[in-house]
This record gives C-alpha cells, structure tokens and sequence, in this order.
C-alpha cells in the first residue's frame, strides 16, 4: 500500500515537471520573434463577429499586413473554416479585412477548411504543394507557436514565427497564463498523435 503511494507521489511530480517544462518551452519559443523573408505569411483564424474579426483575430491580421509591407512575403494565407452558427468562414473574413486595409486582392488567400489548428496548417501545406517554397512566417498569439511549428514542420514546412504583439490575450496577463497552462496539455498531445 505504502509502495503504491509513493510510486503515485513520484509519478505525479514527474507528470508535473513535465507539464512545467513544456509551458516554459511554449513561453521562450512565442517571446521570439522570427520574422525573416518568406514565401508566404499564414495568419492562424480566430472567431469573427458576423464578418468583423474579433479583437484577437484583428491583431493577428493587422500584423500579417505590417509584415507583408515590410516585404516580407508576397502573399498572406489566412485561414479559418466556418464556426457553429456562422455563415461566414474566419478566412473570408480575414481576406475582406486585409483588403480592406489596402492590400491587393490577389496578396490575401483565403483558406477555408481549417477548423483546428491542425487542419488550418494541412490547409497551408496543401497550398505550397507544387510550389518552389515551403518557407512560411506563422502568425498567431505566443501561446500557440510551439504547437504551430511541431505541426507546419510535420507537414513538410519551413515555418517561422511571428505572434500578433497588440493581441488583446497578451495584453491580459491572466487569460495569457491560462492559455499558457492549456498548451502545457496539447503540445505533447500533438507531438505524440497528430503525425
């Protein structure tokens, strides 16, 4: 009985270490700021509000367009598939918004099937297929890098990462460390199952 105890004591701050190890990882790899010539931008789609971007999806979008006329891609991807209730898909949303901001029609591509973060890369993946590049400068909130680049670099990208700095989740130090915690979980669970 006692055996049992200690062996669940020492597995337990095992698990926990880990858990911290990753979250720390996931802090040091969105505090850096990546930002190099690429061939694409992808900008990661976040909720839209009857074909407003949201706060944190605005953010990301107006720094996949500072990027973009920094010269640092021809184009940008955004993606984002249609949400519970909606009619619009985050990608649609996000190509009006940026186009809207003065960038040229053909530099904004709308990538509609991704509904996760998994699937939102597959999908720009699937628009580098039969392309000369495969570098792509990722744009998202900090929380979410670690996790974009064990995925784009899965499926067969060169990703770079650049997180939106005015989002409104960094500026709200509580709500950035539950994001934090939560990744803590899903960055091993996709290292380990989304091959």
């Amino acid at each position: 009985m006692r055996r049992g105890v200690v062996l669940i004591l020492w597995t337990s701050v095992i698990v926990f270490l880990a858990w911290g190890a990753v979250v720390v990882a996931v802090a040091v790899t969105g505090a850096k700021d990546e930002r190099t010539p690429s061939d694409a931008i992808a900008v990661l789609g976040a909720a839209q509000y009857n074909g407003r971007p949201s706060p944190v999806f605005r953010a990301r979008l107006d720094h996949a367009a500072t990027l973009y006329r920094a010269g640092l891609a021809p184009v940008i991807l955004v993606t984002g598939g249609v949400g519970a209730g909606d009619t619009l898909s985050e990608a649609d949303v996000g190509r009006r918004y940026l186009v809207g901001l003065g960038l040229p029609a053909g530099a904004a591509i709308a990538l509609r099937a991704g509904t996760d973060t998994y699937a939102s890369i597959a999908e720009v993946a699937g628009w580098f297929r039969g392309r000369g590049g495969q570098r792509v400068l990722l744009v998202s909130d900090a929380f979410h890098m670690l996790r974009l680049r064990i995925v784009a670099e899965r499926l067969g990208l060169t990703p770079y990462t650049s997180a939106a700095p005015d989002s409104p989740i960094r500026a709200n130090p509580r709500r950035h460390l539950g994001y934090l915690f939560a990744e803590g979980a899903k960055v091993p669970f996709t290292w380990m199952f989304q091959r």
